[in-house]
């Protein structure tokens, strides 16, 4: 949809494009104002932006909503420009919008989808921004921290493990490498219980390729270092044992050897005895 309009909004021109996309005819909107398709409650958006053409600076494109003749609301990118007389002095303004009200469902969309794939995972998930911010959690997360979304989001990532440092450590590899596996930390909740966990994260990039953070998920591991430890003290436990029971049966062969030892020479006394005697 291409419009020209004063700078009071009153419409100049009116193109086929923003006739398919807003529903009205040339006939009904040349001449009355542009607001008619403006929301309720945007009502000063357009007349910044008009008085940034008017001054002279820069417009960027920008996301808006706009109204149809039939009272639907849509999505529209919009980009607005000057219009110059010969002289060189802006005399109109002139818009050029693009429907985007389906690629906005389809993104919700999508992310509704992802959304439902990061929450269906058992497994706490985080993701965190180069400064080491989290961005994003599920909740899982929040029943592992006992924090809510709210808390966690915006805070800072290492602040709720028991090693503060080393957590930091962790995602600062995943930005120098790209990934790490099974990377053992303690997750402390706020109750003071500990969840010991392996992580393993990897970068997520845009579709450019730039970095724009870690994905980290985190798999409890509490009960099977629990099950490792109670082996480990068994082991030593009967390691122990053992040591106890070669030491006294050194002990015991040796008092043996000695009672033996002691026979012998009482024999070899009595029969020496028994020579003399005869």
């Amino acid at each position: 949809a291409i419009v020209a309009k004063t700078f009071d909004g009153i419409v100049l021109t009116w193109n086929v494009g923003a006739e398919r996309i807003y529903g009205y005819t040339p006939e009904e909107m040349i001449g009355t104002p542009v607001a008619k398709l403006i929301p309720h409650g945007s009502e000063n958006e357009l007349p910044r932006v008009i008085e940034k053409i008017v001054r002279g600076e820069k417009t960027e494109h920008y996301d808006t909503k706009r109204i149809r003749k039939d009272g639907t609301i849509i999505d529209v990118s919009h980009t607005v420009s000057p219009i110059k007389d010969k002289n060189g002095k802006v005399a109109a303004i002139s818009s050029v919008a693009r429907d985007v009200t389906a690629q906005k469902e389809a993104s919700q969309q999508s992310a509704q989808y992802a959304r439902s794939l990061i929450e269906a995972s058992l497994d706490p998930l985080v993701t965190i921004n180069p400064e080491g911010k989290i961005t994003d959690v599920n909740e899982a997360t929040t029943k592992v921290t006992g924090r809510t979304r709210e808390e966690l989001v915006g805070s800072d990532f290492s602040k709720y493990f028991a090693e503060a440092e080393k957590a930091r450590e962790s995602y600062q590899q995943v930005f120098a490498k790209g990934l790490v596996s099974d990377y053992p930390l303690t997750i402390r909740h706020r109750d003071g219980r500990q969840t010991e966990v392996l992580y393993n994260a990897s970068v997520y990039k845009d579709v450019r390729g730039k970095v724009l953070g870690v994905l980290a998920a985190a798999r409890d591991v509490t009960a099977q270092k629990r099950a490792e430890r109670e082996v480990a003290e068994q082991r030593t436990r009967e390691l122990t044992r053992l040591a106890e029971l070669e030491r006294f049966q050194k002990l015991t062969v040796g008092r043996e050897l000695k009672m033996i030892e002691l026979k012998k020479e009482i024999e070899e006394l009595k029969r020496r005895l028994g020579e003399t005697v005869t």
